[in-house]
């Protein structure tokens, strides 16, 4: 496949993306993100995590750019200033954790200070909420869950592994934090590659010049990209960035 585009924004999915099934950025994807900020292209992280367990691999990239977290919950620079943030009405998150929970489901819930795991602090409507997010290796509880989330309005629901669930206020998603990246770099979402596994990477996959599903990606999103590259254990990143942006 040419080139066929002007790729100026990288837009890169970590886990089951960037990351190994170790955790880790391959020498090759190194490399390869190294040459694209040589050549002045932006990378950005663009992931389901929230700053503090991201920031560190921005860092050991050295990246120069912004830093879409919380699937576009919250949009930082590189040196930790917040640019925009949504966040959760309180009473959502006490809804969605009591209905995950009755369901014997895993939760995880960020707040802009913390992760609270398979718990509701007595302090929730204090908080300022991010994401709610739930798992279970049943598909059936899993498909419960949805349909219950379907009768509150207002949410965003997508999945970053197919055993899981993950929710943001509607509107807000990792495109719609790509956009805003876009606005204050210069440039549009045509010229922008975004690489992904999973639905919470579909709709920025969709709308970026060059969407790129991973191959260890989940079916819907092979479906809606441009092209498929390698597995994340097999340097997919970089291979990707070598094809369609150096």
């Amino acid at each position: 496949m040419e080139q066929a585009k002007n790729i100026k924004l990288i837009a890169l999915d970590m886990d089951g993306t960037l990351l190994t099934k170790d955790h880790e950025i391959t020498p090759l994807t190194r490399q390869a993100i190294s040459e694209a900020m040589d050549k002045g292209i932006h990378v950005v992280l663009s992931t389901g995590r929230w700053l503090q367990s991201c920031y560190p691999f921005a860092e050991s990239l050295g990246l120069q750019s912004y830093l879409v977290t919380v699937n576009g919950g919250e949009i930082w620079t590189k040196d930790k200033e917040l640019v925009e943030q949504h966040l959760f009405d309180a009473k959502k998150i006490e809804q969605m954790y009591h209905i995950a929970a009755g369901l014997g489901l895993t939760t995880w819930m960020i707040t802009t200070e913390q992760v609270y795991r398979n718990e509701l602090p007595e302090n929730v409507h204090e908080l300022k909420w991010l994401k709610f997010g739930c798992e279970s290796h049943d598909p059936v509880t899993l498909e419960k869950m949805i349909k219950e989330l379907s009768f509150i309005d207002g949410l965003e629901m997508t999945n970053s592994l197919p055993t899981n669930l993950e929710v943001n206020p509607e509107g807000v998603n990792k495109a719609k934090g790509l956009e805003k990246v876009c606005n204050l770099v210069g440039i549009t979402m045509d010229e922008v590659m975004a690489v992904g596994d999973s639905l919470n990477d579909i709709k920025m996959i969709q709308q970026a010049g060059v969407g790129v599903a991973m191959g260890n990606a989940q079916e819907a999103v092979k479906k809606a990209a441009d092209d498929i590259t390698d597995v994340n254990n097999a340097d997919g990143v970089g291979k990707a960035i070598r094809r369609h942006a150096l």
